[in-house]
């Protein structure tokens, strides 16, 4: 499957981040999947303070799903990439892909997990769905799934 440009971070995997069998806990993917998004939006000028103070929008997530592939374990360096699948009218959807980094720095094919989170623009006061904001829209075009392949 060809995507548009993705965006990735690197991250380890803490002690926090497992269980008694060193292997990365389940919930511990949606951190790893926080910072992916906070950093996409950080990058194309979104920050979520000028998102949520000067587009006058919450974000909150409404979906989220996630498919465990492989277990990283205690210490092993994740690449965590994520793009956005689709744009809506009122909400988008991003997908993320976890993928080991190896001794050596190469990035191991096979995927660690898989996920998508569904994001729906809406009103401050009463949370009720509105438009997503044009000036979002343009600035994450870079990243949407089908742009630029």
């Amino acid at each position: 499957m060809t995507h548009s440009t993705k965006f990735t971070i690197e991250e380890r995997v803490r002690w926090g981040d497992v269980d008694a069998a060193n292997i990365i806990f389940y919930g511990s993917y949606i951190r790893f999947f926080e910072i992916a998004e906070t950093e996409l939006f950080r990058s194309v000028g979104m920050p979520y303070g000028k998102i949520f103070d000067e587009l006058d929008i919450w974000l909150p997530r409404v979906h989220l799903e996630c498919d465990f592939h492989r277990a990283p374990r205690l210490d092993d360096l994740l690449e965590v990439s994520v793009y956005v699948g689709k744009i809506g009218r009122t909400s988008l959807r991003l997908n993320f892909e976890v993928r080991r980094k190896t001794e050596d720095g190469t990035i191991e094919k096979d995927l660690m997990a898989t996920a998508h989170f569904v994001l729906v623009s809406t009103n401050r006061i009463d949370l009720k769905p509105i438009p997503l904001p044009e000036e979002l829209r343009r600035a994450l075009e870079p990243f949407a799934e089908g742009n630029g392949v």
